[in-house]
């Protein structure tokens, strides 16, 4: 469909106006935070590294962090791999970004990034372009829920969807066929949504073998689409409090990890403030 279409055309004057960004990064918006390299940049800047990958097409891998990735991190340190890899790490967690501000390594403020940020921004670029998107994960149906959902709102982008119930051993037949269909559809931006640290490690594990395309590990992000996990409210999300509205709704699932996991942490949140009092004495 072309990129001047009606239904696109409508939706963009509908759209809120968005902030300006800047489409060079800055080294010093590399940071370093509990011992991981992460990526101050707002979801406007992905999207502009997103698209700036595929227009060239070029392979490409958007990871981010949490305080969940952290501890995963820290029992599953073969997760490295993948972080190692990536060329953008996003920051999903508005109370990192409060913690690196107090450490004093930036002065502004910095929305955290992840896919309900940025994903009305994302599938309207998909559709004004054309882009191939494929999705990997979720349970059986829910993929083709989303997928019914989103044509809808925007046809002009092409997506397909694999569930995630598959062996995901390299060598598998399984997994054979899952790359064999990846090589087939040749996308344009490849979603991995298979949960922590799964859809990572199945990342690290292939990405050589992925065809030219924007990688990224988006968890539930087709379960939203379809409607089989509701998403908080974005303005939860900016407050830093979107944890407690995925605890009340999920206790059984999420307790440890709001709850217990972040205790985990303590010894490099200790070592980052003691290496920023160095900073500051220095």
């Amino acid at each position: 469909m072309s990129s001047t279409s009606p239904s696109s055309a409508a939706r963009d004057r509908r759209a809120a106006p968005r902030q300006a960004y800047r489409k060079a990064r800055r080294s010093r918006e590399r940071v370093r935070l509990l011992g991981q390299a992460m990526d101050l940049v707002r979801p406007e800047e992905v999207m502009h590294h997103l698209q700036l990958a595929v227009a060239e097409g070029r392979k490409s891998l958007i990871a981010n962090h949490n305080l969940h990735s952290l501890y995963l991190l820290t029992q599953r340190p073969e997760l490295q791999a993948f972080y190692d890899r990536a060329d953008m790490v996003e920051v999903d967690s508005t109370p990192l970004l409060w913690f690196s501000r107090i450490l004093g390594l930036h002065s502004r403020a910095f929305h955290r990034c992840t896919y309900l940020d940025w994903r009305d921004h994302f599938w309207s670029l998909a559709d004004r372009k054309g882009w191939r998107v494929l999705s990997i994960g979720g349970a059986p149906g829910v993929g083709e829920a989303a997928v019914a959902k989103l044509a809808t709102r925007y046809p002009g982008a092409e997506i397909e969807t694999r569930h995630g119930y598959f062996d995901a051993a390299p060598g598998s037949a399984d997994n054979a066929a899952v790359l064999a269909q990846v090589a087939a559809f040749r996308p344009h931006v490849l979603f991995v949504g298979m949960g922590m640290p799964r859809q990572e490690l199945w990342i690290a594990d292939h990405f050589d073998a992925l065809p030219p395309c924007v990688v990224l590990s988006v968890g539930a992000a087709f379960d939203y689409e379809a409607g089989a996990q509701k998403a908080a409210p974005r303005w939860m999300g900016r407050a830093g409090i979107e944890w407690a509205y995925r605890l009340f709704h999920d206790p059984k699932r999420l307790f440890v990890r709001y709850c217990v996991e972040p205790w985990f942490l303590l010894p490099l949140i200790v070592a980052d403030i003691r290496a920023a009092r160095r900073r500051r004495r220095a």
